[in-house]
Protein backbone atom coordinates (compact mmCIF):
# COMPACT_ATOMS: atom_id res chain seq x y z
CA UNK A 1 0.00 0.00 0.00
CA UNK A 2 1.57 3.23 -0.82
CA UNK A 3 1.26 6.05 1.35
CA UNK A 4 -1.28 8.25 -0.77
CA UNK A 5 -3.66 5.56 -0.71
CA UNK A 6 -3.21 5.34 3.42
CA UNK A 7 -3.85 8.59 3.57
CA UNK A 8 -6.89 8.56 1.09
CA UNK A 9 -8.32 6.05 3.10
CA UNK A 10 -7.54 7.59 6.73
CA UNK A 11 -8.57 10.66 5.39
CA UNK A 12 -11.77 10.05 4.71
CA UNK A 13 -12.59 7.89 7.47
CA UNK A 14 -11.45 10.80 9.08
CA UNK A 15 -13.57 13.21 7.48
CA UNK A 16 -16.44 10.66 8.59
CA UNK A 17 -15.26 10.52 12.46
CA UNK A 18 -15.26 14.86 12.26
CA UNK A 19 -19.54 14.73 11.72
CA UNK A 20 -19.20 12.82 14.70
CA UNK A 21 -16.24 14.46 16.56
CA UNK A 22 -16.40 18.49 15.13
CA UNK A 23 -16.83 19.64 18.54
CA UNK A 24 -14.94 18.10 21.20
CA UNK A 25 -17.01 20.21 23.79
CA UNK A 26 -20.27 19.25 22.65
CA UNK A 27 -21.01 15.85 23.15
CA UNK A 28 -22.01 14.16 19.95
CA UNK A 29 -23.73 10.78 19.17
CA UNK A 30 -23.96 8.35 15.97
CA UNK A 31 -25.32 5.10 15.65
CA UNK A 32 -23.07 3.09 12.92
CA UNK A 33 -23.46 -0.11 11.30
CA UNK A 34 -20.27 -0.10 9.49
CA UNK A 35 -18.58 -3.21 9.42
CA UNK A 36 -15.77 -1.32 10.57
CA UNK A 37 -17.13 -0.16 13.44
CA UNK A 38 -18.17 -3.68 14.68
CA UNK A 39 -15.24 -5.12 14.06
CA UNK A 40 -13.44 -2.77 16.02
CA UNK A 41 -15.81 -3.29 18.71
CA UNK A 42 -15.27 -7.18 18.49
CA UNK A 43 -11.42 -6.96 18.91
CA UNK A 44 -10.70 -4.04 21.08
CA UNK A 45 -13.53 -5.16 24.11
CA UNK A 46 -13.09 -8.62 24.00
CA UNK A 47 -15.08 -9.57 26.69
CA UNK A 48 -18.10 -8.31 25.29
CA UNK A 49 -17.84 -10.17 22.30
CA UNK A 50 -17.01 -13.30 24.25
CA UNK A 51 -20.35 -13.14 25.95
CA UNK A 52 -23.20 -14.93 24.30
CA UNK A 53 -25.63 -11.75 25.11
CA UNK A 54 -23.34 -9.45 24.07
CA UNK A 55 -23.55 -7.62 27.23
CA UNK A 56 -22.12 -4.01 27.85
CA UNK A 57 -19.38 -5.28 30.65
CA UNK A 58 -16.56 -2.20 30.18
CA UNK A 59 -20.44 0.34 30.84
CA UNK A 60 -21.71 -1.74 33.85
CA UNK A 61 -18.26 -1.84 35.09
CA UNK A 62 -17.72 2.26 34.87
CA UNK A 63 -21.02 2.41 36.45
CA UNK A 64 -19.97 -0.30 39.47
CA UNK A 65 -17.25 2.63 39.77
CA UNK A 66 -19.48 5.47 39.39
CA UNK A 67 -21.47 3.40 42.21
CA UNK A 68 -24.46 3.57 39.95
CA UNK A 69 -25.04 0.01 40.92
CA UNK A 70 -28.74 0.89 39.64
CA UNK A 71 -27.59 2.12 36.70
CA UNK A 72 -24.94 -1.13 35.99
CA UNK A 73 -28.25 -3.78 37.19
CA UNK A 74 -30.11 -1.94 34.02
CA UNK A 75 -27.38 -2.13 31.31
CA UNK A 76 -26.53 -5.68 32.65
CA UNK A 77 -30.54 -6.28 32.10
CA UNK A 78 -30.90 -4.75 28.94
CA UNK A 79 -28.73 -7.76 27.41
CA UNK A 80 -28.83 -10.98 30.26
CA UNK A 81 -32.31 -10.54 31.31
CA UNK A 82 -31.29 -11.98 34.49
CA UNK A 83 -28.74 -10.00 36.60
CA UNK A 84 -28.50 -11.35 39.55
CA UNK A 85 -28.74 -15.03 38.58
CA UNK A 86 -25.81 -14.78 36.16
CA UNK A 87 -24.14 -12.60 38.80
CA UNK A 88 -23.95 -15.99 41.28
CA UNK A 89 -23.77 -18.79 38.81
CA UNK A 90 -22.52 -17.64 35.11
CA UNK A 91 -19.57 -19.51 33.52
CA UNK A 92 -18.01 -16.58 32.78
CA UNK A 93 -16.85 -16.74 29.05
CA UNK A 94 -16.15 -13.37 29.25
CA UNK A 95 -13.18 -13.40 31.93
CA UNK A 96 -11.25 -15.90 30.35
CA UNK A 97 -10.96 -13.02 27.35
CA UNK A 98 -10.42 -10.21 29.75
CA UNK A 99 -7.30 -8.88 28.78
CA UNK A 100 -6.37 -8.14 32.17
CA UNK A 101 -6.01 -11.86 32.69
CA UNK A 102 -3.00 -12.07 29.25
CA UNK A 103 0.12 -13.43 30.67
CA UNK A 104 1.89 -9.88 30.75
CA UNK A 105 -1.22 -7.48 32.43
CA UNK A 106 -1.84 -10.03 35.32
CA UNK A 107 -5.33 -11.53 36.72
CA UNK A 108 -8.70 -11.52 34.80
CA UNK A 109 -11.29 -8.70 35.99
CA UNK A 110 -13.75 -10.38 38.49
CA UNK A 111 -16.31 -9.65 35.87
CA UNK A 112 -18.91 -11.93 37.18
CA UNK A 113 -18.35 -10.71 40.89
CA UNK A 114 -18.96 -6.89 39.66
CA UNK A 115 -22.34 -8.53 37.89
CA UNK A 116 -23.54 -9.75 41.29
CA UNK A 117 -22.52 -6.78 43.23
CA UNK A 118 -24.99 -4.25 40.91
CA UNK A 119 -27.48 -6.64 42.07
CA UNK A 120 -27.20 -6.25 45.76
CA UNK A 121 -25.96 -3.23 46.16
CA UNK A 122 -28.52 -1.63 44.26
CA UNK A 123 -31.06 0.83 45.89
CA UNK A 124 -34.16 -1.78 47.06
CA UNK A 125 -36.81 1.26 45.65
CA UNK A 126 -34.89 0.61 42.58
CA UNK A 127 -36.82 1.09 39.54
CA UNK A 128 -37.28 -1.58 36.59
CA UNK A 129 -36.62 0.17 32.98
CA UNK A 130 -39.04 -1.41 29.87
CA UNK A 131 -38.86 -0.28 26.87
CA UNK A 132 -42.51 -1.31 25.85
CA UNK A 133 -44.15 -1.35 22.30
CA UNK A 134 -47.52 -1.23 21.37
CA UNK A 135 -50.15 -4.21 22.45
CA UNK A 136 -50.13 -6.38 18.25
CA UNK A 137 -52.99 -8.76 20.11
CA UNK A 138 -50.67 -11.58 18.67
CA UNK A 139 -50.49 -14.55 21.32
CA UNK A 140 -47.00 -16.69 21.67
CA UNK A 141 -46.90 -19.68 23.62
CA UNK A 142 -43.07 -20.73 25.03
CA UNK A 143 -43.02 -23.68 25.95
CA UNK A 144 -40.60 -23.90 29.31
CA UNK A 145 -39.86 -21.61 31.43
CA UNK A 146 -35.68 -21.97 31.80
CA UNK A 147 -33.40 -19.66 31.08
CA UNK A 148 -34.33 -20.31 27.12
CA UNK A 149 -37.95 -19.59 27.80
CA UNK A 150 -38.12 -16.82 29.88
CA UNK A 151 -35.58 -14.67 27.98
CA UNK A 152 -37.68 -15.28 24.92
CA UNK A 153 -41.23 -14.53 27.09
CA UNK A 154 -39.59 -11.61 28.17
CA UNK A 155 -38.72 -9.85 24.68
CA UNK A 156 -42.10 -10.90 23.25
CA UNK A 157 -44.26 -9.30 25.94
CA UNK A 158 -41.66 -6.06 25.50
CA UNK A 159 -42.64 -6.23 21.68
CA UNK A 160 -46.37 -6.02 22.54
CA UNK A 161 -47.39 -9.81 22.09
CA UNK A 162 -49.73 -11.78 24.52
CA UNK A 163 -47.27 -14.31 26.07
CA UNK A 164 -47.85 -17.89 27.99
CA UNK A 165 -45.79 -20.04 29.29
CA UNK A 166 -46.42 -23.83 29.71
CA UNK A 167 -44.24 -25.65 32.20
CA UNK A 168 -44.02 -28.84 32.77
CA UNK A 169 -42.75 -29.02 36.87
CA UNK A 170 -44.60 -27.25 39.77
CA UNK A 171 -42.27 -23.99 39.36
CA UNK A 172 -40.52 -21.99 37.19
CA UNK A 173 -36.77 -21.93 36.13
CA UNK A 174 -35.99 -24.59 34.53
CA UNK A 175 -32.44 -25.91 35.48
CA UNK A 176 -32.37 -22.86 37.05
CA UNK A 177 -34.89 -24.21 39.93
CA UNK A 178 -34.09 -27.96 39.58
CA UNK A 179 -30.64 -27.88 38.07
CA UNK A 180 -28.63 -25.74 40.42
CA UNK A 181 -27.89 -26.20 44.10
CA UNK A 182 -29.68 -23.54 46.37
CA UNK A 183 -25.95 -22.98 48.08
CA UNK A 184 -24.90 -21.31 44.74
CA UNK A 185 -28.13 -19.74 43.77
CA UNK A 186 -30.27 -18.60 46.26
CA UNK A 187 -34.14 -19.30 45.40
CA UNK A 188 -35.71 -15.99 46.67
CA UNK A 189 -33.11 -14.50 44.35
CA UNK A 190 -33.90 -16.52 41.58
CA UNK A 191 -38.05 -15.99 42.21
CA UNK A 192 -37.68 -12.27 42.32
CA UNK A 193 -35.94 -11.91 38.70
CA UNK A 194 -38.25 -14.15 37.12
CA UNK A 195 -41.26 -12.32 38.99
CA UNK A 196 -39.57 -9.43 37.27
CA UNK A 197 -40.63 -11.02 33.91
CA UNK A 198 -43.68 -12.42 34.72
CA UNK A 199 -45.34 -9.08 35.97
CA UNK A 200 -45.12 -7.66 32.36
CA UNK A 201 -48.19 -9.88 31.71
CA UNK A 202 -47.27 -12.89 30.41
CA UNK A 203 -49.33 -15.89 32.13
CA UNK A 204 -47.39 -18.64 33.51
CA UNK A 205 -49.13 -22.29 33.78
CA UNK A 206 -46.91 -24.55 35.74
CA UNK A 207 -47.42 -28.97 35.90
CA UNK A 208 -48.10 -28.61 31.80
CA UNK A 209 -45.71 -30.87 30.16
CA UNK A 210 -45.65 -31.15 26.25
CA UNK A 211 -46.29 -34.64 25.39
CA UNK A 212 -48.36 -35.13 28.45
CA UNK A 213 -50.59 -32.47 29.59
CA UNK A 214 -50.55 -30.54 26.09
CA UNK A 215 -49.71 -30.96 22.70
CA UNK A 216 -47.91 -29.21 19.98
CA UNK A 217 -50.30 -29.35 17.50
CA UNK A 218 -53.24 -27.97 19.99
CA UNK A 219 -50.35 -25.18 20.73
CA UNK A 220 -49.83 -24.31 16.88
CA UNK A 221 -53.81 -24.26 16.59
CA UNK A 222 -54.42 -22.14 19.53
CA UNK A 223 -51.81 -19.33 19.32
CA UNK A 224 -50.16 -17.44 16.61
CA UNK A 225 -46.59 -18.77 16.98
CA UNK A 226 -44.90 -21.44 19.40
CA UNK A 227 -41.51 -21.51 21.11
CA UNK A 228 -40.37 -24.47 22.10
CA UNK A 229 -37.81 -24.17 24.56
CA UNK A 230 -37.56 -27.16 26.90
CA UNK A 231 -33.78 -27.63 27.07
CA UNK A 232 -31.88 -30.89 27.29
CA UNK A 233 -33.51 -33.26 29.67
CA UNK A 234 -32.33 -36.31 28.96
CA UNK A 235 -29.28 -37.16 30.61
CA UNK A 236 -26.32 -39.12 28.66
CA UNK A 237 -25.60 -42.86 29.81
CA UNK A 238 -22.31 -44.55 30.66
CA UNK A 239 -23.41 -47.09 28.36
CA UNK A 240 -20.92 -49.84 30.41
CA UNK A 241 -22.18 -53.08 32.72
CA UNK A 242 -23.95 -52.50 36.08
CA UNK A 243 -24.96 -49.12 35.53
CA UNK A 244 -28.84 -50.44 36.25
CA UNK A 245 -27.49 -51.29 39.67
CA UNK A 246 -28.90 -49.59 43.14
CA UNK A 247 -27.15 -46.16 44.27
CA UNK A 248 -26.67 -45.32 40.54
CA UNK A 249 -28.18 -42.08 40.13
CA UNK A 250 -27.60 -39.95 36.91
CA UNK A 251 -26.50 -36.19 37.59
CA UNK A 252 -29.88 -33.92 36.21
CA UNK A 253 -32.22 -36.31 38.63
CA UNK A 254 -30.11 -36.31 41.42
CA UNK A 255 -29.83 -32.70 41.67
CA UNK A 256 -33.37 -32.07 41.37
CA UNK A 257 -34.12 -34.29 44.20
CA UNK A 258 -31.82 -32.15 46.06
CA UNK A 259 -33.70 -29.03 44.98
CA UNK A 260 -36.56 -31.05 45.84
CA UNK A 261 -35.97 -31.21 49.23
CA UNK A 262 -35.41 -34.97 49.37
CA UNK A 263 -32.00 -36.54 50.51
CA UNK A 264 -30.86 -39.32 47.93
CA UNK A 265 -29.04 -42.20 49.37
CA UNK A 266 -25.11 -41.74 48.61
CA UNK A 267 -22.78 -43.49 51.30
CA UNK A 268 -19.94 -42.40 52.44
CA UNK A 269 -17.93 -42.75 49.86
CA UNK A 270 -19.35 -41.35 46.33
CA UNK A 271 -17.64 -41.31 42.76
CA UNK A 272 -18.81 -38.58 40.24
CA UNK A 273 -18.23 -39.11 36.93
CA UNK A 274 -18.16 -35.74 34.84
CA UNK A 275 -16.48 -32.83 33.74
CA UNK A 276 -18.79 -29.70 33.41
CA UNK A 277 -20.53 -27.62 36.33
CA UNK A 278 -23.27 -30.58 37.20
CA UNK A 279 -20.78 -32.95 38.25
CA UNK A 280 -19.14 -30.60 41.00
CA UNK A 281 -22.44 -29.20 41.77
CA UNK A 282 -23.50 -32.87 42.50
CA UNK A 283 -19.92 -33.69 44.11
CA UNK A 284 -20.52 -30.59 46.77
CA UNK A 285 -23.90 -31.84 47.26
CA UNK A 286 -22.98 -35.42 48.33
CA UNK A 287 -20.68 -33.52 51.20
CA UNK A 288 -23.37 -32.00 52.25
CA UNK A 289 -25.47 -34.91 52.24
CA UNK A 290 -22.99 -36.48 54.76
CA UNK A 291 -20.48 -38.25 52.53
CA UNK A 292 -16.88 -37.70 53.98
CA UNK A 293 -14.96 -39.07 50.98
CA UNK A 294 -16.39 -38.08 47.59
CA UNK A 295 -14.41 -37.91 44.15
CA UNK A 296 -14.59 -36.37 40.28
CA UNK A 297 -13.25 -38.68 38.37
CA UNK A 298 -12.16 -37.44 34.55
CA UNK A 299 -11.12 -38.75 31.68
CA UNK A 300 -8.98 -35.91 30.75
CA UNK A 301 -6.65 -33.48 32.58
CA UNK A 302 -8.36 -30.72 35.24
CA UNK A 303 -7.58 -27.80 32.98
CA UNK A 304 -9.90 -29.33 30.28
CA UNK A 305 -13.12 -29.32 32.65
CA UNK A 306 -15.60 -27.47 31.97
CA UNK A 307 -15.59 -25.26 34.62
CA UNK A 308 -14.14 -22.14 35.97
CA UNK A 309 -11.32 -21.52 38.38
CA UNK A 310 -13.93 -20.76 41.54
CA UNK A 311 -15.60 -24.26 41.15
CA UNK A 312 -12.26 -25.86 41.05
CA UNK A 313 -10.83 -24.36 44.12
CA UNK A 314 -14.54 -24.51 45.86
CA UNK A 315 -14.99 -28.16 45.55
CA UNK A 316 -10.65 -28.47 45.94
CA UNK A 317 -11.60 -26.25 49.79
CA UNK A 318 -14.51 -28.60 50.61
CA UNK A 319 -12.18 -32.11 50.58
CA UNK A 320 -13.37 -33.36 46.91
CA UNK A 321 -10.53 -35.13 45.35
CA UNK A 322 -10.67 -34.84 40.85
CA UNK A 323 -8.48 -37.70 39.69
CA UNK A 324 -7.50 -37.34 36.02
CA UNK A 325 -7.05 -39.51 33.26
CA UNK A 326 -9.31 -42.18 34.13
CA UNK A 327 -12.72 -43.14 32.36
CA UNK A 328 -15.03 -46.20 34.14
CA UNK A 329 -15.54 -49.69 32.09
CA UNK A 330 -17.54 -51.55 34.14
CA UNK A 331 -19.42 -51.08 37.28
CA UNK A 332 -19.23 -53.80 39.75
CA UNK A 333 -22.16 -55.19 42.01
CA UNK A 334 -23.22 -57.55 45.04
CA UNK A 335 -26.75 -58.46 44.85
CA UNK A 336 -28.76 -55.06 43.12
CA UNK A 337 -26.52 -52.48 45.10
CA UNK A 338 -23.47 -50.71 43.63
CA UNK A 339 -20.23 -51.86 45.84
CA UNK A 340 -16.85 -50.74 43.31
CA UNK A 341 -15.94 -48.84 39.83
CA UNK A 342 -13.54 -50.76 37.71
CA UNK A 343 -11.79 -47.59 35.63
CA UNK A 344 -9.10 -47.59 33.21
CA UNK A 345 -6.62 -45.40 32.69
CA UNK A 346 -6.10 -43.38 29.55
CA UNK A 347 -3.96 -41.06 28.04
CA UNK A 348 -4.01 -37.20 25.73
CA UNK A 349 -3.58 -37.61 22.41
CA UNK A 350 -3.12 -34.27 20.10
CA UNK A 351 -5.72 -34.68 16.85
CA UNK A 352 -5.56 -32.11 14.51
CA UNK A 353 -8.89 -30.78 14.62
CA UNK A 354 -10.69 -29.24 17.58
CA UNK A 355 -10.62 -30.18 20.42
CA UNK A 356 -6.98 -30.88 19.36
CA UNK A 357 -6.43 -33.20 22.52
CA UNK A 358 -8.56 -36.44 22.77
CA UNK A 359 -8.24 -38.94 25.70
CA UNK A 360 -6.95 -42.44 24.71
CA UNK A 361 -8.08 -46.05 26.53
CA UNK A 362 -4.56 -47.48 28.05
CA UNK A 363 -4.82 -51.01 27.20
CA UNK A 364 -5.04 -53.66 30.48
CA UNK A 365 -4.82 -50.63 32.73
CA UNK A 366 -8.26 -51.58 34.57
CA UNK A 367 -8.71 -51.03 38.24
CA UNK A 368 -11.11 -51.47 41.33
CA UNK A 369 -12.41 -48.31 42.97
CA UNK A 370 -14.95 -49.31 45.92
CA UNK A 371 -17.77 -46.89 46.53
CA UNK A 372 -21.13 -46.48 48.01
CA UNK A 373 -22.60 -44.87 45.16
CA UNK A 374 -21.93 -42.96 41.80
CA UNK A 375 -23.42 -39.91 39.77
CA UNK A 376 -23.36 -39.74 36.61
CA UNK A 377 -23.15 -36.03 35.30
CA UNK A 378 -22.30 -36.57 31.85
CA UNK A 379 -24.26 -33.51 30.41
CA UNK A 380 -27.86 -34.20 28.92
CA UNK A 381 -29.83 -34.24 25.03
CA UNK A 382 -33.36 -32.59 23.97
CA UNK A 383 -35.93 -35.11 24.78
CA UNK A 384 -36.74 -35.56 21.36
CA UNK A 385 -39.65 -38.49 22.49
CA UNK A 386 -41.89 -35.51 23.16
CA UNK A 387 -41.27 -32.61 21.11
CA UNK A 388 -38.80 -33.68 17.60
CA UNK A 389 -36.02 -31.18 16.84
CA UNK A 390 -36.37 -31.25 13.64
CA UNK A 391 -38.85 -28.62 13.43
CA UNK A 392 -38.01 -26.83 10.35
CA UNK A 393 -41.15 -27.75 8.49
CA UNK A 394 -43.57 -26.66 11.65
CA UNK A 395 -44.95 -22.99 10.24
CA UNK A 396 -44.95 -20.71 13.56
CA UNK A 397 -42.64 -22.95 15.17
CA UNK A 398 -39.22 -21.83 16.73
CA UNK A 399 -36.93 -23.61 18.35
CA UNK A 400 -34.48 -21.87 21.42
CA UNK A 401 -31.88 -22.42 23.70
CA UNK A 402 -30.10 -25.59 24.24
CA UNK A 403 -33.13 -27.12 22.54
CA UNK A 404 -31.83 -25.96 19.02
CA UNK A 405 -28.23 -26.04 20.05
CA UNK A 406 -27.47 -28.81 22.76
CA UNK A 407 -26.69 -28.58 26.43
CA UNK A 408 -24.88 -25.04 26.81
CA UNK A 409 -25.02 -22.58 29.89
CA UNK A 410 -27.71 -20.16 31.22
CA UNK A 411 -25.73 -17.16 29.32
CA UNK A 412 -25.46 -19.16 26.25
CA UNK A 413 -29.39 -20.09 26.83
CA UNK A 414 -30.55 -16.54 27.79
CA UNK A 415 -29.01 -15.56 24.26
CA UNK A 416 -30.60 -18.12 22.31
CA UNK A 417 -33.73 -16.63 23.76
CA UNK A 418 -33.20 -13.30 22.90
CA UNK A 419 -32.69 -14.24 19.49
CA UNK A 420 -35.51 -16.43 18.71
CA UNK A 421 -37.91 -13.54 19.74
CA UNK A 422 -37.12 -11.39 17.21
CA UNK A 423 -37.16 -13.95 14.83
CA UNK A 424 -40.84 -14.63 15.63
CA UNK A 425 -40.99 -10.76 15.93
CA UNK A 426 -40.17 -10.58 12.38
CA UNK A 427 -42.66 -13.46 11.61
CA UNK A 428 -45.68 -12.38 13.47
CA UNK A 429 -45.11 -8.54 12.18
CA UNK A 430 -43.48 -8.77 8.81
CA UNK A 431 -40.90 -6.56 9.27
CA UNK A 432 -37.82 -6.74 11.91
CA UNK A 433 -38.38 -3.77 14.29
CA UNK A 434 -35.28 -4.11 16.36
CA UNK A 435 -31.36 -3.43 14.74
CA UNK A 436 -28.01 -3.96 16.99
CA UNK A 437 -26.16 -0.79 15.89
CA UNK A 438 -22.66 0.48 17.52
CA UNK A 439 -23.31 3.82 19.35
CA UNK A 440 -20.41 6.24 18.84
CA UNK A 441 -20.26 8.79 21.31
CA UNK A 442 -17.12 11.30 21.19
CA UNK A 443 -15.52 11.15 25.11
CA UNK A 444 -13.09 12.99 26.80
CA UNK A 445 -10.06 11.33 27.99
CA UNK A 446 -10.17 8.28 31.27
CA UNK A 447 -9.54 9.28 34.37
CA UNK A 448 -8.01 6.01 35.09
CA UNK A 449 -4.95 6.03 37.08
CA UNK A 450 -2.16 3.79 36.02
CA UNK A 451 -1.41 2.59 39.27
CA UNK A 452 -4.94 0.92 39.02
CA UNK A 453 -3.05 -1.77 36.99
CA UNK A 454 -1.37 -3.02 39.96
CA UNK A 455 -4.69 -3.47 42.44
CA UNK A 456 -4.65 -7.77 43.01
CA UNK A 457 -7.72 -8.85 42.17
CA UNK A 458 -10.66 -8.59 45.08
CA UNK A 459 -11.53 -12.40 46.39
CA UNK A 460 -15.01 -13.07 46.82
CA UNK A 461 -16.28 -13.15 50.29
CA UNK A 462 -16.93 -17.13 51.75
CA UNK A 463 -18.57 -18.44 54.32
CA UNK A 464 -16.60 -21.13 56.08
CA UNK A 465 -16.88 -25.14 55.84
CA UNK A 466 -18.74 -25.37 59.34
CA UNK A 467 -21.53 -22.75 58.06
CA UNK A 468 -21.43 -24.60 54.66
CA UNK A 469 -22.31 -28.29 56.63
CA UNK A 470 -24.62 -26.87 59.26
CA UNK A 471 -27.40 -25.78 57.16
CA UNK A 472 -27.17 -27.79 53.11
CA UNK A 473 -28.55 -24.55 51.20
CA UNK A 474 -26.81 -22.29 53.10
CA UNK A 475 -25.24 -19.49 50.29
CA UNK A 476 -21.68 -20.27 50.15
CA UNK A 477 -20.05 -17.08 48.15
CA UNK A 478 -21.54 -13.59 49.86
CA UNK A 479 -21.04 -10.84 47.68
CA UNK A 480 -18.41 -7.64 47.81
CA UNK A 481 -19.67 -5.31 50.00
CA UNK A 482 -19.68 -1.49 48.25
CA UNK A 483 -15.99 -0.75 48.82
CA UNK A 484 -14.68 -4.01 47.41
CA UNK A 485 -16.85 -3.56 44.14
CA UNK A 486 -15.14 -0.06 43.61
CA UNK A 487 -12.21 -1.45 43.65
CA UNK A 488 -12.55 -4.24 41.98
CA UNK A 489 -14.23 -2.04 39.08
CA UNK A 490 -10.56 0.05 39.03
CA UNK A 491 -9.23 -3.13 37.51
CA UNK A 492 -10.83 -2.59 34.09
CA UNK A 493 -8.90 -1.51 31.30
CA UNK A 494 -12.11 0.55 29.91
CA UNK A 495 -11.79 -0.76 26.80
CA UNK A 496 -15.25 0.10 25.18
CA UNK A 497 -12.65 3.58 24.60
CA UNK A 498 -11.51 3.84 21.26
CA UNK A 499 -8.29 5.78 21.22
CA UNK A 500 -7.46 7.44 17.55
CA UNK A 501 -4.68 9.41 15.87
CA UNK A 502 -5.41 11.67 13.32
CA UNK A 503 -2.51 10.82 10.14
CA UNK A 504 -3.79 14.18 8.46
CA UNK A 505 -2.65 16.22 12.11
CA UNK A 506 -0.02 14.06 13.18
CA UNK A 507 3.60 15.70 12.82
CA UNK A 508 5.45 11.77 14.00
CA UNK A 509 7.34 13.10 16.61
CA UNK A 510 6.92 9.56 18.37
CA UNK A 511 6.45 11.22 21.90
CA UNK A 512 3.07 9.08 22.35
CA UNK A 513 5.13 5.79 21.53
CA UNK A 514 7.90 7.03 24.09
CA UNK A 515 5.59 7.47 27.15
CA UNK A 516 3.27 4.32 26.14
CA UNK A 517 3.68 1.56 29.32
CA UNK A 518 2.86 -0.93 26.62
CA UNK A 519 3.69 -2.05 23.19
CA UNK A 520 0.24 -0.83 22.12
CA UNK A 521 1.53 1.99 19.46
CA UNK A 522 2.62 1.11 16.16
CA UNK A 523 4.49 2.69 13.41
CA UNK A 524 2.71 1.12 10.31
CA UNK A 525 3.59 0.66 6.77
CA UNK A 526 0.03 -0.83 5.98
CA UNK A 527 -3.47 -1.50 7.27
CA UNK A 528 -4.88 -4.91 5.34
CA UNK A 529 -8.50 -4.96 5.10
CA UNK A 530 -10.46 -8.21 5.47
CA UNK A 531 -12.75 -10.18 3.07
CA UNK A 532 -15.71 -8.81 5.23
CA UNK A 533 -14.44 -4.84 5.10
CA UNK A 534 -13.03 -4.53 8.37
CA UNK A 535 -9.68 -3.82 9.04
CA UNK A 536 -6.57 -6.42 9.44
CA UNK A 537 -3.67 -6.47 11.57
CA UNK A 538 -1.80 -4.11 11.15
CA UNK A 539 1.76 -4.40 9.23
CA UNK A 540 4.41 -2.72 11.56
CA UNK A 541 7.90 -1.53 10.25
CA UNK A 542 10.86 -0.22 12.08
CA UNK A 543 12.15 1.83 9.15
CA UNK A 544 10.85 5.73 9.86
CA UNK A 545 11.45 6.01 5.53
CA UNK A 546 8.55 3.25 5.30
CA UNK A 547 6.19 4.67 7.94
CA UNK A 548 2.53 5.78 6.64
CA UNK A 549 1.11 6.16 9.94
CA UNK A 550 1.23 5.88 13.63
CA UNK A 551 -1.52 4.30 14.78
CA UNK A 552 -3.01 2.85 18.51
CA UNK A 553 -3.76 -0.77 18.77
CA UNK A 554 -6.76 -0.76 20.65
CA UNK A 555 -6.68 -4.63 21.04
CA UNK A 556 -3.03 -3.33 23.30
CA UNK A 557 -4.42 -0.54 24.65
CA UNK A 558 -4.41 -0.12 28.68
CA UNK A 559 -7.10 3.75 27.91
CA UNK A 560 -4.18 5.27 30.43
CA UNK A 561 -4.57 8.30 28.80
CA UNK A 562 -0.43 9.13 28.38
CA UNK A 563 -0.56 9.64 24.71
CA UNK A 564 -3.26 12.14 24.80
CA UNK A 565 -1.37 14.17 27.61
CA UNK A 566 2.03 14.41 25.54
CA UNK A 567 0.64 14.81 21.96
CA UNK A 568 2.04 18.66 21.35
CA UNK A 569 -0.62 18.27 18.30
CA UNK A 570 -3.84 17.36 19.83
CA UNK A 571 -4.45 14.92 17.23
CA UNK A 572 -5.25 12.28 19.27
CA UNK A 573 -9.44 11.68 19.77
CA UNK A 574 -11.19 9.51 22.24
CA UNK A 575 -14.69 7.51 21.35
CA UNK A 576 -16.57 5.56 23.91
CA UNK A 577 -18.18 2.64 21.92
CA UNK A 578 -21.22 0.72 22.56
CA UNK A 579 -23.24 -2.10 20.69
CA UNK A 580 -27.05 -0.85 21.69
CA UNK A 581 -30.56 -2.22 20.23
CA UNK A 582 -32.78 0.42 18.45
CA UNK A 583 -36.09 0.31 16.81
CA UNK A 584 -35.81 0.34 12.69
Amino acid sequence: MKKNDLYSKEEKLFQDKNKIYSAQSVKQIVYSTDVRDFGQVAKSIPCQDACPAKTNIPGYIRAVFEKRHGRAYELNRSANILPGVLGHICSRPCESACRHGEPDNGVSVGICHLKRSCSDLKSGSHRIIEGLYAPTEKKVAVIGSGPAGLAAAHDLSILGHKVVIFEGLEKPGGMLMYGIPEFRLPRDLLMLEIKNILRLGIQLKTNKAIGVDISLDLLKNEYDAVVVATGCVSPRKLNIAGEDLKNIYNGLDFMKAVNEGQKPLVGDKVIVIGAGFTAVDCARSAIRLGASDVSINIRKTIEYMRIDETEKYEAQFEGIKTVSLIQPSKIIGNGNKVIAVEFQRTRMEKTDTPPYRVSIPIENSQFLVPTDSVIAALGQTPDEAVVSKDLDGLDGVFAAGDFATGSSDVISAIAGGRKSARAIDEYLIGEKRKQTVVRLENHETTDRQRSYDFIGKVEMNTIDMEERLSKATNEVETGYNDDQAHEEAKRCYLCNLEYEIDPLICIYCSACIDVAPKDCIKMIESVPVNSDGTYGIYEETDDWNNVVSIAIDNARCIRCGQCLAVCPMDCISVTKTELIEIDT
